[in-house]
């Protein structure tokens, strides 16, 4: 396994590689040729901060067949890949808070599997899609989905600071194909899905979404979230699992 994070000791964020409890830290992001600097960094003496600086994060919309099934924003599946994007500016870390915003009524949580691309990408096949992914995240695709209904689509239902939840670091080692995503609200699972049942599986996404756009190294897909989502309240703590990855935390707060 191979483990990466951004970090923080109070100065400028640091890249680096995880062994165990301790950081050997990079000159720079890994799939932009950042290498080792020959310093490391106890884990327990750092802030992590979110694993990714996407110049976009693309998301995919109802792409479990229950997940559908339990949305009344659909009643059939989908026959190509439902997309959309929330700003890099809604990206928080392992630990920071989801705010919630005093416009909504209803924040939901998402737990999805994040695929975060290495390698230039564009007009890809499915057959040589996975040699552009660099590695795999967590990802809580946080919705106002009182707002996402009303407004008949998504950009402002998702597109909230602090509504992309990623973390707690990146895995380079892991097959997307068949793992298991997990939600826990209070510690009470919530949601539990096998990326195996996704209606478009990561090698489909990354060829459809690279005939439309352009994926450039380190950005963000997030692949679509299991049923079972529910709303999260002030004070609430919502964690996301990913098998072969890890847990990514955070509180619920209300606006200042």
């Amino acid at each position: 396994m191979a483990q990466f994070v951004r970090y923080t000791t109070g100065e400028q964020p640091t890249w680096g590689r995880l062994w165990g409890e301790t950081i050997e830290a990079y000159d720079n992001a890994p799939y932009d040729g950042g290498e080792p600097t020959g310093k490391s960094v106890a884990l327990d003496e750092v802030t992590l901060l979110a694993p990714v600086e996407p110049s976009k994060i693309i998301c995919v919309g109802l792409n479990y067949a229950l997940h559908v099934k339990e949305s009344q924003s659909a009643t059939e599946l989908p026959e190509n890949p439902v997309l959309f994007m929330k700003p890099p500016t809604a990206i928080i870390g392992p630990g920071e808070a989801i705010i919630y915003p005093p416009s909504s009524k209803r924040v939901d949580h998402e737990a999805e599997l994040g695929v975060v691309i290495g390698k230039k990408a564009r007009q890809v096949s499915e057959a040589e899609a996975l040699s552009h992914v660099w590695g795999y995240t967590c990802v809580n695709d946080v919705t106002a989905r009182d707002l996402q209904k009303k407004d008949g689509q998504w950009t402002r239902g998702k597109g909230f600071d602090t509504f992309c939840p990623v973390g707690p670091h990146i895995e380079t080692e892991l097959d997307p194909l068949s793992i298991t995503v997990e939600s826990y609200l209070n510690a009470e699972l919530k949601q539990s899905g096998n990326t195996a049942d996704l209606l478009f599986p990561v090698p489909f996404l990354i060829a459809y979404i690279s005939e439309i756009m352009t994926l450039l190294p380190g950005d963000l897909i997030s692949t679509g979230t299991p049923e079972g989502i529910s709303p999260m309240r002030p004070g609430d703590v919502i964690e996301v699992k990913v098998e072969g990855i890890g847990s990514l935390l955070n509180e619920v707060k209300a606006a200042n």
